[in-house]
């Protein structure tokens, strides 16, 4: 009825920048049909001579089990900072912030057809974050060159994950997914002028490739390597959340 997770990820996101994240993951079966998930995220990022380190979010979500083949899901991420971080009195653009800042609606529908599962989902904000970083305005000359974020909004995603999972043995499984994600909407800022811009390019299509492997090491534990990365990306991404490449380990108890 009770099960951990634990888990790491190293990857490579744009302007030249490393991202080390961290989860903690306790989920909770009640009964057949209804569980709960609590999540908690934290990121590292370095590159430019910057370096951040902060809590990122907390993941609240409930899932229903219609049946063996459908469920849906539906739940909150709770920012743990407004995504308004400075170094050295300076604010930073979306590129160095842990968290995007803003309480996310999430509804999921999952559903299989024999082996091949297929997933739907929103993310969808219901409020902006507080940054105020603004390119032309910033006296560091590296961050000049980065997408200004001042007074942020952020429109929401929605993404389909197909995956197909493959039994390489007892205890191992492969399974091979593609994620495309498309933003609804193009993102905006207010200048150094206090005009509001839309930010062209921002809206539209990314297309990811991952691949799990699972590996069970007892009846009550296992380990999944992950590895992913993006094949088409948007012309403009000021979330920050792009990744040049991504490979994760998380550990799972079951009890």
């Amino acid at each position: 009825q009770n099960k951990i997770k634990a888990g790491i990820s190293f990857g490579g996101a744009d302007n030249s920048i490393s991202i080390l994240s961290n989860h903690l993951e306790y989920s909770r079966q009640f009964g057949g049909k209804l569980s709960a998930d609590l999540k908690l995220t934290s990121l590292s990022q370095s590159g430019n001579g910057i370096s951040r380190f902060n809590l990122s979010d907390v993941y609240l979500t409930a899932n229903y089990a219609a049946s063996e083949m459908v469920r849906f899901t539906a739940g909150v991420k709770i920012p743990l900072n407004s995504a308004n971080t400075e170094h050295d009195d300076i604010p930073l653009p979306m590129d160095y912030q842990s968290s995007l800042g803003t309480f996310d609606l999430l509804l999921g529908f999952g559903f299989a057809i024999q082996k091949l599962q297929l997933a739907v989902a929103l993310q969808q904000p219901l409020t902006q974050n507080e940054n105020v970083f603004i390119a032309a305005n910033s006296p560091a000359e590296v961050l000049q060159e980065f997408q200004s974020t001042n007074k942020f909004q952020r429109s929401g995603d929605v993404l389909l994950r197909l995956s197909y999972p493959l039994a390489l043995g007892e205890k191992l499984t492969l399974t091979p997914s593609v994620l495309p994600i498309f933003h609804l909407a193009n993102d905006k800022y207010t200048d150094e002028n206090d005009i509001e811009r839309e930010i062209e390019g921002s809206q539209g299509l990314t297309l990811n490739a991952n691949a799990f492997l699972d590996y069970n090491l007892t009846e009550t534990s296992a380990l999944q390597l992950g590895v992913g990365l993006p094949l088409v990306v948007r012309d403009a991404r000021p979330d920050g959340l792009t990744r040049s490449f991504l490979a994760s380990l998380e550990y799972r108890f079951r009890f």
